[in-house]
């Protein structure tokens, strides 16, 4: 589970080989999710102020969690990404 960033107990990660379209995990407790990087579309289930922070961290990291989408799929090592302040 390469780790890309953490913030308020939440953890992101990204999965080598995983499948399109491109998204992201996140861990919070027991709570799981994915989310896709270009929609937004969430699969799972979060609390509400977490599955927030999550989006509105999301939106402002679109590129760099493209780019690390891109690296997975050539298995190089992410690039770690900045938490929500």
């Amino acid at each position: 589970m390469p780790e890309i960033c953490r913030f308020l107990g939440i953890v992101i990660y990204m999965l080598y080989d995983d499948h399109s379209p491109p998204h992201f995990h996140a861990l919070y407790g027991d709570y799981k999710i994915s989310v896709e990087i270009n929609s937004g579309v969430v699969e799972g289930r979060f609390p509400r102020r977490a599955l927030n922070a999550v989006i509105e961290w999301c939106v402002i990291n679109k590129d760099p969690l493209l780019e690390n989408w891109y690296r997975a799929e050539q298995h190089k090592p992410l690039l770690k990404i900045a938490p929500l302040e």
